[in-house]
Formats: C-alpha cells, sequence, structure tokens
C-alpha cells in the first residue's frame, strides 16, 4: 500500500510549504483545509494533527470518515462544495483533479495550496492566476512522489525502509527549493518544477 508513503511525503511538503509562505518553522497552530479523505488524506491528517495543526476537512463520497476526522482529530467538517472558500493558512486537495481552476481560484482564502491530489491545476492558465493572488503552490507530481518512490525501491533490488524513507523526507528540500526560486524569481511554481524534473531525466 504506497498511500503511508505518499502521505508522508505530501506531510513533509507542507512544512516545507509554510516555511516559505508563511515563514513558519513548524505547523503548530497552523490551519490547514483538507478535501478528500481518502488513505492519502485521512492518513495526512493524522501526521498534521500530530504536528500541531488545526483542521478544516471535506470528504464528498463517506460521511462517516469524516465524522471520524473530527472525533479523533478535533477537525472542522464542512460540506464538500464549501471546503475550497474556507479561510485556512494552507488548502491541501487530496481528491479530485482539475481544482484550481477559474472557477475555484477566486474563492481561495489561503496563502498556499498543497495536497496530494493528481493535476491539480486545470491549465497554464489557471497556474498564472493562482501566481497573480500571491498564493503559493506545491507542485503536484512533486509533493505527491512518495508513493512513486516507495514502489520504485520495491522492484529496484533489496528493498530497504529506511533508505526510502529519506528518499521521502527529501520531498520537504524539493518543495523548499521550487517554492524559494518562485518567491525569488515570480516564475509559477509548476514551470519551476518542470524544468527541475526535466534536467534531472536529461542527465
Amino acid at each position: 500500500d504506497p498511500s503511508p508513503f505518499t502521505a508522508r511525503g505530501v506531510w513533509q511538503g507542507i512544512k516545507a510549504t509554510a516555511k516559505v509562505a508563511l515563514g513558519a518553522d513548524s505547523l503548530e497552530g497552523l490551519t490547514i483545509a483538507v478535501q478528500g479523505l481518502g488513505k492519502v488524506g485521512y492518513d495526512l491528517c493524522r501526521l498534521l494533527h500530530e504536528s500541531g495543526a488545526k483542521l478544516i476537512v471535506a470528504n464528498r463520497s463517506n460521511k462517516e470518515i469524516a465524522q471520524r476526522a473530527a472525533d479523533e482529530f478535533g477537525a472542522i467538517v464542512v460540506p464538500t462544495e464549501q471546503i475550497i472558500a474556507q479561510e485556512c493558512d494552507i488548502f491541501s486537495p487530496n481528491a479530485m483533479g482539475a481544482i484550481l481552476n477559474p472557477t475555484t481560484i477566486p474563492q481561495l482564502r489561503c496563502k498556499a495550496v498543497a495536497g496530494g491530489a493528481n493535476n491539480q491545476i486545470l491549465d497554464d492558465a489557471s497556474g498564472l492566476a493562482l501566481k497573480a493572488r500571491g498564493i503559493f503552490y506545491a507542485p503536484d507530481f512533486v509533493i505527491n512522489g512518495g508513493g512513486v518512490i516507495n514502489a520504485a525501491a520495491e522492484v529496484d533490488g533489496p528493498y530497504n525502509k529506511d533508505a526510502v524513507l529519506e528518499k521521502v523526507d527529501n520531498i520537504y528540500n524539493s518543495i523548499e527549493h521550487i517554492l524559494s526560486e518562485s518567491k525569488k524569481t515570480g516564475e509559477p511554481e509548476g514551470v519551476i518544477a518542470t524544468r527541475y524534473a526535466e534536467s534531472i531525466i536529461y542527465k
């Protein structure tokens, strides 16, 4: 099951996002709105709660798991259609793709977006619109790479969980680098992340 590794990587990426976007050395006292409470989203909520974050959650398909998050983590539960407009420090999409689009971006009331969902930004124009609002974005294919890192380790020689966790935890450094570069240059984070990935592939 790759989901615990994915959740851990997203958690590391959220910590890096908080550092760059908010100047926060920890998640203690920060409010994070989590959309989607599947295996990754729920495990992420546990890690965020253990880090001292305050949680707002929504889950479309299973209302019981949202209530469980309220009971276990003290999360505030809101309807799915309202989660993106919640006032928070970081919005964390962990469900559907294309959640960041011309309709939703004006509703955001956060300083950053960092979550495990795939293909969060609808198109390049939406990425630019997010940047124009001054909202930081942790590129999805970087922050949610923990599961893939683990899967690669399973097929590439003897499996070493400690080595996998070290690589997953390095997602923190990757996200910090990308967001810091974006903050310095004004380039969208997705553009920087793609260039970063391509440079590794070409090597």
